[in-house]
């Protein structure tokens, strides 16, 4: 759990006191840095998602400095490392953590309220979808002409605190949001999982869904729809990571219910967070979890999170122009989408 130590470590000194823990739960993900154990694969991803081809549509990919604006670069953290800083780390809903749930009469969280957690978590990506539709509306004034002074010079964008900049950085960290927590529930949750064949059942081998691709349940054209039948994700319960040494040990953080300590599915039974992923993330492994390492696991978790966070962005474009119209939504995306929007617009 040396990542999940990291992302506490840096919550805690990003958001500015220790006082957060008393309220709130820790989240670990795809890695976000270079080293401790993570292989920054939230910026892989979002790099083979994102990066534009000569073959390729350029209103569905993003040039090379808006690229690095949201997937960052070394020693940056980009727009989809946002929530792994400050306040963000310790909200399991920006991960889609603690939909945890196994078939037996003592298990301490019901089956309602695990799917009310990654229900949680899918409103809070389709919030910030709109709430990237609704910053971009200061991309243009009333002629539809693009706002020079809401075009970023890169310096401008501060994807930390959620502090409000120019239109373009803040439709930016909305989308960065979504697709961190959308590449999150991949790693986090059954939906690509093979359960280990050779063994039962169980806290720690709980059952997978064994899905190829992305979830149409993370389709944001829509605010809601049907949750598939079967789906979980880990807990990340702060405190018993404390008790059990889990945090400062390395060692796994086996979650435990805070009224009866009965055992629970944790984060470290499901995630498959770490891994090597190429830069143009079509080659991946080793992977680096046990249940990233089982059956090609993390290998299918990270297609589907490529082919999720492409798909993310075409919503994007898509809610634009049904929300300001053709002409206006399609100059909003090459705003967007391009680094000299001034030019190429």
């Amino acid at each position: 759990m040396i990542q999940r130590a990291v992302a506490l470590i840096s919550g805690i000194f990003v958001a500015g006191g220790i006082g957060i823990l008393n309220s709130s739960e820790p989240a670990s993900a795809f890695g976000t840095i270079h080293g401790m154990g993570q292989d920054a694969e939230h910026e892989r991803i979002t790099r083979a998602a994102l990066r534009c081809s000569l073959e390729g549509d350029p209103d569905l990919c993003l040039e090379e400095e808006t690229l690095e604006a949201v997937a960052g670069t070394d020693g940056e953290f980009g727009a989809v490392g946002a929530p792994d800083r400050g306040r963000m780390v310790f909200q399991t809903f920006a991960h889609c953590d603690s939909g945890d749930y196994f078939d037996t009469s003592s298990y301490p969280q019901s089956q309602e309220a695990a799917q009310a957690k990654l229900e949680e978590c899918r409103s809070w990506m389709h919030s910030n979808m709109l709430s990237a539709v609704e910053a971009a509306g200061a991309l243009l004034d009333e002629d539809g002409a693009i706002r020079d002074s809401q075009i970023p010079t890169w310096i401008d964008c501060v994807f930390a605190g959620r502090v409000p900049g120019r239109a373009k950085c803040n439709v930016l960290e909305h989308l960065g949001i979504v697709l961190h927590a959308a590449q999150d529930f991949y790693s986090h949750s059954n939906w690509v999982d093979h359960h280990d064949p050779g063994q039962p059942l169980s806290l720690t081998n709980p059952p997978g869904l064994d899905h190829n691709g992305p979830a149409s349940w993370l389709d944001l054209r829509e605010e809601h729809a049907p949750f598939p039948e079967g789906l979980i994700s880990g807990s990340a319960g702060i405190s018993s990571c404390f008790d059990n040494g889990g945090l400062l040990s390395g060692e796994s953080c086996l979650t435990q219910d805070d009224e009866n300590d009965e055992l629970r599915i944790t984060h470290a039974d499901l995630n498959k967070d770490t891994g090597h992923i190429r830069r143009g993330g079509r080659e991946t492994g080793p992977a680096t979890t046990p249940r990233g390492s089982l059956n090609g696991n993390f290998e299918r978790a990270v297609a589907a999170a490529i082919a999720d966070s492409q798909d993310k962005l075409a919503t994007l474009n898509g809610l634009l122009i049904e929300r300001y119209g053709e002409d206006r939504g399609r100059t909003m995306i090459c705003a967007i989408t391009r680094d000299d929007p001034e030019d190429d617009c």
